[in-house]
Formats: structure tokens, sequence, C-alpha cells
């Protein structure tokens, strides 16, 4: 969705007096602990907002064999959790400047964080919002999963999965 029209929708939601929650991240390889932490961000507003890493931002971030699904795919099957509300990609590598145009009252992150560690928490306070964390506390970490793959199946890249 583009980010001005999103806006837009937030302010609107906002001015009646709804809780907006915005998280983030690349789901590049989707799993139980995404639907918790999802589940779990939705849980504390009236919306939830899920902004989504570019394909170019996850191979910066993570490196060139991600990611592991398109980002036509990831929207796609994101965007149908009934918990998500809106979906949208960004191009970043932080989600800082979208949520200064957004603004949600909450940002939330998953248990691999503490509210003093989220990177955008001063960002969100900045304009009065708050932080969260949410989700399930095992271990469900993509980067585990991929390193378990790899281990019992060798090398994946991500044109064999397209």
């Amino acid at each position: 969705m583009d980010h001005d029209r999103l806006a837009v929708k937030i302010q609107a939601l906002q001015a009646r007096g709804k809780k907006v929650v915005f998280t983030n991240g690349c789901f590049d390889i989707l799993h139980v602990g995404h639907v918790r932490y999802l589940r779990g961000a939705r849980a504390l507003g009236d919306a939830l907002v899920l902004a989504v890493n570019s394909d170019e931002s996850v191979q910066r971030l993570k490196g060139k064999e991600r990611p592991l699904l398109p980002l036509e795919d990831r929207l796609g099957i994101l965007g149908a959790f009934e918990m998500v509300d809106f979906v949208t990609a960004f191009e970043d590598d932080t989600v800082t400047p979208l949520l200064l145009k957004l603004k949600p009252n909450i940002h939330a992150k998953g248990t691999d964080y503490t509210p003093d560690s989220i990177p955008e928490k001063d960002t969100v306070a900045s304009y009065g919002g708050s932080v969260a964390v949410v989700g399930d506390p095992k271990d469900h970490a993509s980067k585990n999963l991929i390193k378990e793959i790899v281990e019992k199946y060798g090398p994946i890249s991500s044109k064999q999965t397209h």
C-alpha cells in the first residue's frame, strides 16, 4: 500500500480514538513464531500495520541468498492473515522513516528485543508513541530455522523457491 494513503487511513483511525499498532520485519520464511508475534501485536490495539522489507533490503541485511520468498509472495501471504489490517513494503534498511510518516500509537517488536533495545524507541517517543515487545518467547528465529534446513539438506537458494 502507498505510504501516503496508509498515513491518511491511520490518521482517520486515530481521529476516531482507535489505537494503531505497527510492526515490521523481513518475513522471508514464515513460521508459527510469526503468527504468535502478529497475534500479540494485534491484541495491543484496534488495527495492525505490518511493514515488510523489500527484496533488496532483505539482501542487504541478510545476504544475497535471501529472501527465500519474493516480496509479492510475502505480502500476499501476510496480508491474508486475519490479524493484519494493513500490509506495506519498505525499501530502507530501517523502518524509522516509515514510522515518522505513519506515527502509529504502538511500535511492536518480537521477543528477541527488550523495550530498551528496540532501535526505534526514541523515534517513536518523539511523536508520542510507545513500544512493546510481543510474541512467543520460544526460539523460532528464522535464522535458526534456515541454519537447520541448510545443515540437513544443504545450501538453499532463493532462485530454487521461485
